[in-house]
């Protein structure tokens, strides 16, 4: 497959997902979180779904269109793994992670640290939606959509955490 299939492929799974997670999203208490504003396309459709929802956007520097830029207050730049940290205990409902790269040794070292910060990140019955793997005992994977082959993209919920984990996308 050419890698404009591929990347098509990833961006219509993400939206699918998205869309599914946000109908749940929307009775969950607690900010969205976006590791990985890039161009911001996601966060733009986040915050036309989510309407009058909190997001915080994380990424290394601003290359977000301006049409897709948050608050001052909202924006949080620096190396994710560092800067996220400090948002531990803020119960997300929702985590969005696209920060993979395509390189698999880069996307290995994300693995090591994104599931484990994901689920501190997230309260419980929340959401995370990543297209990197997020294997961790207190996050469960979810089904994904119809639409969507097992393993394009993924949803998971927050699960234990002295809890019960729902699922993750």
């Amino acid at each position: 497959m050419s890698r404009l299939e591929s990347f098509i492929r990833r961006l219509t799974a993400q939206r699918d997902i998205l869309d599914q997670v946000c109908a749940q999203v929307a009775t969950i208490e607690g900010p969205v979180l976006e590791l990985g504003l890039g161009n911001g396309r996601t966060f733009h459709h986040l915050r036309e779904r989510l309407p009058g929802r909190r997001i915080v956007a994380f990424d290394r520097a601003l290359a977000a269109h301006a049409s897709s830029i948050p608050e001052a207050e909202n924006l949080v730049l620096g190396e994710i793994r560092e800067t996220a940290i400090r948002f531990i205990g803020i119960d997300a409902a929702l985590l969005h992670a696209d920060i993979g790269t395509g390189y698999e040794d880069r996307d290995a070292v994300t693995a090591t640290w994104l599931p484990d910060l994901t689920a501190r990140l997230l309260r419980v019955g929340g959401i995370a939606v990543s297209g990197t793997p997020l294997d961790h005992p207190h996050l469960e994977r979810l089904p994904p959509p119809p639409s969507v082959p097992a393993d394009r993209y993924l949803s998971i919920g927050d699960c234990e955490r002295s809890r019960s984990l729902q699922g993750i996308i």
